[in-house]
């Protein structure tokens, strides 16, 4: 018995472990996604603020947040839309020095993330401490671009990119989970993207 030319002597290739379920590379592409339209924001006016269950609540303007210790992440993002980034190179400051600074008080166990265009979402404290999370503002040795949430945002690269807030202003620290705008409107919680935690009920 023949064979057809293109079915037999082929292994399937096999999928990237670095993909969780659900998800392809884009390869050299990043979709660009937003809830609310891209702002303008200055840096001379911009600003980042940390309040809520914190001993001193802080506000750092762009220059005081630039002269912080910088920390990178080298690794993967991934979209709740099913598409992943995968071999990046961010920069930032990390989360943990800037709770360091304010003082987390220790009911504190959920954080909402503010954006400079209104947007908000909920992530447990523990998403964002002990190296998880930066406020991110470089990607590849360059200045994060505008429509990917320059001049700077939130990045926590182990959860769908949705919680990685864009434009991010400040984090408000509670004793509660309080649900941010794709939350309330049927997205997952928490969002890991290895459990495929896309919708409530995932």
């Amino acid at each position: 018995m023949g064979f057809t030319r293109g079915f037999s002597g082929r292994k399937h290739s096999e999928r990237d472990p670095r993909l969780p379920p659900g998800q392809y590379d884009v390869g050299s592409d990043w979709p660009v996604l937003t809830a609310e339209p891209t702002p303008t924001l200055e840096l001379s006016s911009w600003t980042f603020t940390l309040d809520g269950l914190v001993s001193t609540p802080r506000t750092w303007t762009w220059s005081e947040l630039q002269a912080l210790p910088h920390s990178a992440y080298d690794g993967d993002i991934h979209c709740v839309t099913t598409w992943s980034k995968l071999a990046m190179h961010w920069e930032g400051v990390s989360l943990d020095t800037l709770l360091e600074t304010a003082g987390v008080q220790p009911q504190a166990t959920h954080i909402l993330a503010s954006c400079h265009t209104g947007y908000t979402t909920n992530l447990p404290l523990a998403d964002v401490t002990d190296g998880k999370a930066w406020v991110a503002f470089q990607v590849g040795g360059e200045p994060l671009p505008v429509a990917h949430g320059g001049p700077a945002r939130l990045l926590v690269p182990h959860l769908y990119f949705w919680k990685s807030a864009k434009w991010v202003s400040g984090l408000t620290l509670l004793d509660h989970d309080e649900a941010g705008f794709w939350e309330r409107n049927g997205y997952h919680d928490r969002g890991d993207p290895w459990l495929e935690q896309r919708y409530q009920g995932d």
